[in-house]
């Protein structure tokens, strides 16, 4: 991002970047006021500069329920949620399903253990250290740590016992999502090991037109790696992407519009397809039912009723005549549109990068040179007898 010019500023969790603990808070996924302290230092330092917002992981999680709570009195003017659990109790039963998911939650739980340990000169006064020092997954973490030591007063009343199933019903961005008034792309790993495509709110995202969800096929947790040697992430330059065309679009100035009624369910089922859909070459395609709100640097829209078409161009609306004749892809193939999954492909493959395409030419060569040589081989003998026998 910054290589594109953009001016980032990192913020990390409390506790975690070498920073020591000043308070007797530790950070959660529900923790949204850091998050706003930072925005408003931001916006106050710098009043005149579009704040574009983008987190990962939990991160994804505390950004999503922090655009719903403040809805239309954010700073934030557009963001991206990578890989956001989206609903943690359910991403609690996920991890603990089979055996990968296991692995995953054995090592998350020793990363937070280890975590607790460097700032052990606060936590054995708030809390049983002997129950931390057993930690074995992300859910003993929560249980000794997270429910004990932050407070979650706002959270659980009026509700009691403070369970770890109620911290991770109150805390997950899936409840807030609908209330989101900035424009807001999530990226989500339909092979997420971790966080699992059963918590994606399919319906939600459809029913707000300020979210676009993304979903590709793989990917992983925060993965998408581009390329032979994988030394770039796709979903960096879908980020840098967006954020360029958002910022170049007039919808930057477009007031915001609060919408207090609640959310109604869609008429589309869950189990169809969602508006967004990932082409191999990662281009994101919208088919959506509101054009309008879907961003793009080119869109067509077409309307069935009238027969006009629509062409969105970097913000500006062209309207064009009614198209008299209709084109038939079976009867005019176009040379062009059978050349795209090759190219697909090579992209793919290549992921953009020179050293890539070394790497797989010199996979061709090594691979078809051994039946290259004993064709030629063969047939250089086949010659040989032939002439033996002709002198003979």
């Amino acid at each position: 991002m910054a290589k594109s010019g953009w001016n980032v500023v990192v913020s990390n969790h409390r506790g975690l970047g070498g920073v020591t603990i000043t308070s007797d808070c530790l950070y959660n996924a529900g923790w949204t006021e850091d998050a706003r302290k930072v925005i408003g230092h931001l916006h106050t330092q710098y009043p005149q500069a579009p704040l574009f917002a983008v987190g990962t992981s939990i991160g994804a999680n505390v950004l999503v329920k922090y655009l719903g709570e403040e809805g239309v009195n954010t700073a934030i003017v557009g963001a991206v949620a990578i890989c956001s659990p989206w609903d943690l109790l359910i991403g609690d039963r996920f991890i603990k399903r089979r055996f990968a998911q296991r692995c995953y939650d054995k090592a998350l739980g020793i990363g937070l253990k280890v975590y607790a340990q460097l700032h052990r000169s606060i936590l054995p006064r708030l809390t049983d250290w002997d129950s931390i020092s057993k930690i074995c997954c992300i859910r003993d973490y929560d249980q000794h740590v997270t429910c004990v030591l932050n407070d979650f007063e706002h959270f659980f009343r009026p509700l009691s016992p403070k369970t770890v199933d109620t911290y991770y019903r109150k805390v997950s961005c899936s409840s807030y999502v609908g209330n989101v008034r900035v424009p807001l792309l999530c990226i989500s790993a339909l092979d997420d090991p971790v966080c699992s495509r059963e918590t994606i709110p399919w319906d939600e995202c459809r029913a707000n037109k300020n979210v676009v969800l993304a979903t590709t096929q793989h990917g992983g947790h925060l993965g998408h790696l581009e390329g032979l040697t994988g030394k770039s992430l796709w979903w960096v330059r879908a980020v840098d992407e967006f954020f360029c065309a958002f910022n170049s679009s007039s919808l930057i100035r477009r007031e915001k519009i609060q919408n207090n009624t609640v959310n109604s369910s869609p008429l589309k089922s869950i189990d169809e397809a969602p508006y967004v859909n990932i082409r191999e070459d990662g281009l994101v395609t919208a088919f959506g039912e509101d054009p309008s709100g879907e961003l793009g640097n080119e869109q067509l829209v077409k309307d069935d009723k009238v027969g006009d078409s629509v062409r969105v161009n970097n913000g500006t609306v062209q309207q064009e005549p009614n198209a008299t004749t209709q084109f038939d892809p079976v009867r005019c193939p176009n040379i062009n549109a059978m050349m795209v999954p090759i190219k697909n492909c090579l992209n793919q493959l290549s992921g953009r990068s020179k050293i890539s395409m070394w790497v797989l030419a010199c996979v061709a060569i090594t691979t078809t040179w051994p039946i290259l040589g004993s064709l030629l081989f063969k047939r250089k003998l086949r010659n040989n007898f032939s002439s033996s026998s002709t002198k003979r």
